[in-house]
């Protein structure tokens, strides 16, 4: 956990805590985790939640990443996890994590006009990004981290030269389908910016196995020492390797000797910024205008050819008519506001396929499009308010969300479809129209001005069909 304040524009850090839970230890076969990770990684957020008390919401990101990816049983833990820490946790994907990595890095190092190629080791995946600036031109995140190659080819404790080797491998075949684009790519120079990599890059230079950097001879240097140490628990005899690292070195040491030789790297240096400083950075631009999420959704509704003005009109009647319910249906918070905005600027991707079913085009594109600076949960909220748009009303799409939006999902797919409804004819001006929840949470009663219903038939037609479409979930009253 990093703690920042801003000081003329930038960050500086005002308190680090870090625990090593290695939650990626306790992902079963069976892609549950175990009661001992659970605890483990429970006791590291108390501790956290403790030093964050008193901070406002919104001021505070915590990320999860692969193995909460890769569990089955996450939403459970998710829940009793950001109740113990006091603060909502967002599960980003392996594309979102590398942003975040080449972000930190970038801040931690500058900005460089030369293309830069950045690594970074986690307990369960590698992201590997190649960037020029502060933008990212493409990410790849694999398969393969420190717990997970240490616990699968070292599951005994014992390292022996085959066991190595056999790692290294697996890492070089994850790389293989990568390889030939990035090294078309190139790059200059060459960053890694994890613990782990920090660690070999340590050791390397308190044996005199290079002055600075990492290069390949000395990891195979490196590789020797700890084949000859021969187990996970005489690892810790080797100088300056530090004792919570031992149980997962090996594991990352084969992982960056398959990446050197994959990928042809001559030299690594080491940035002490990676995710964390980058979900700073990031957090940052939300309050200072710069908020990724934007333009992601401007390049989306762009690519796709979004009528915007349209799209605008929409966004504008759906927040007023927030405005209006958001007390009752307790919507007055920032992230409701947003993604009610954001999914009615690219309800219509979907066209861009075709007319005929566009809601479902669109709900696709959304759940398979890369999306900078979304979790993926948020994601999912996105793809079901675009889904949910129009057509027949289904409250199981929402069911499976993480709280508030199992619940509020639904409340701001009903404004959203009657936003869009109201701007049918994608030229007369909306009316003031004043909304009114009666007696139960889903009763809506929809008051329009004087005459303006009788002299617009097809709305009245609309509201008549959607009374129908939503009455599973809704009731619905017009007049």
């Amino acid at each position: 956990m990093v703690i920042a304040r801003v000081v003329d524009g930038e960050l500086q850090v005002v308190d680090r805590i870090k625990d090593m839970v290695r939650l990626a230890a306790g992902l079963g076969k069976d892609k549950k985790l175990d009661d001992e990770s659970r605890e483990r990684a429970l006791r590291a957020l108390s501790i956290f939640g403790e030093r964050l008390r008193g901070l406002p919401q919104g001021s505070v990101r915590a990320v999860g990443t692969n193995t909460l990816r890769k569990a089955h049983d996450s939403k459970a833990f998710l829940k009793e996890a950001e109740d113990t820490l006091g603060h909502p946790i967002e599960v980003i994907s392996g594309s979102e994590e590398a942003r975040l990595v080449y972000l930190g890095v970038v801040h931690t190092l500058g900005a460089a006009n030369h293309n830069r190629l950045v690594m970074d080791i986690g307990g369960g995946s590698t992201e590997f990004i190649i960037g020029r600036g502060f933008e990212p031109l493409a990410r790849e995140s694999k398969y393969m981290g420190c717990v997970s190659y240490s616990n699968r080819y070292f599951p005994d404790g014992v390292i022996t030269r085959e066991s190595f080797d056999n790692a290294v491998i697996a890492a070089r075949a994850e790389l293989e389908s990568s390889e030939h684009r990035f090294i078309q790519m190139g790059w200059k120079n060459s960053v890694g910016s994890s613990g782990t990599i920090r660690a070999i890059h340590d050791i390397i230079v308190t044996h005199g196995l290079e002055k600075a950097g990492i290069t390949y001879p000395a990891l195979k240097q490196l590789r020797s020492m700890i084949v000859d140490a021969g187990s996970i628990g005489a690892l810790e005899g080797i100088e300056g390797m530090p004792s919570n690292r031992a149980p997962v070195f090996a594991g990352g040491l084969a992982i960056l000797m398959g990446a050197f030789k994959s990928l042809s790297i001559e030299q690594m240096v080491v940035s002490d910024g990676a995710l964390r400083e980058g979900v700073l950075y990031d957090l940052l631009g939300r309050f200072s205008d710069s908020d990724i999420r934007e333009q992601t959704i401007h390049h989306l509704a762009e690519h796709n050819q979004v009528d915007y003005d349209h799209a605008l009109r929409v966004a504008d009647t759906a927040q007023s008519l927030l405005d209006q319910v958001a007390g009752i249906w307790e919507l007055y918070e920032p992230p409701f506001k947003q993604i009610l905005r954001w999914a009615a600027l690219i309800h219509e991707i979907g066209l861009s396929i075709s007319h005929s079913r566009y809601h479902i085009h669109g709900s696709y594109l959304v759940e398979n499009s890369d999306l900078p600076g979304f979790s993926r949960e948020d994601q999912k909220v996105l793809w079901a308010l675009v889904r949910s748009h129009r057509r027949r009303f289904k409250p199981h799409r929402f069911e499976d969300l993480h709280a508030p939006y199992d619940v509020k999902g639904m409340r701001l797919a009903m404004i959203l479809r009657l936003a869009v409804l109201l701007n049918r004819s994608r030229r007369e001006a909306v009316p003031n129209v004043e909304v009114k929840i009666k007696s139960q949470p889903h009763k809506i009663r929809l008051k329009f001005p004087e005459g303006w219903l009788d002299a617009n038939p097809l709305t009245r037609a609309g509201l008549e069909q959607e009374r129908d479409y939503v009455s599973s979930a809704f009731s619905l009253k017009a007049k």
